[in-house]
């Protein structure tokens, strides 16, 4: 694992202590490297819902294709 060192105005670097001292985190590390990987993946989803808006529309999007979806994202919901 690399290393890199980042310098904070005082009151992020107490921020971030305080999540560390909760217990959300078992370092300031583990904190920042939490909020790449959100980033990331922030950055994933707004990707794929730009190429989703660019692409062309194919297909009939009436009520019985809604309620399909719906059916479908309510069927895969963690319980």
């Amino acid at each position: 694992m690399s290393t890199m060192n980042i310098s904070l105005p005082e009151p992020l670097k107490n921020f971030v202590d305080t999540q560390v001292a909760k217990g959300h985190y078992g370092t300031s590390s583990e904190y920042v490297r939490e909020l790449i990987r959100k980033d990331q993946e922030r950055q994933q989803l707004r990707a794929l819902l730009i190429e989703g808006a660019e692409s062309q529309v194919i297909g009939q999007f009436d009520q019985a294709y809604f309620d399909d979806l719906r059916s479908l994202i309510n069927s895969t919901k963690p319980k």
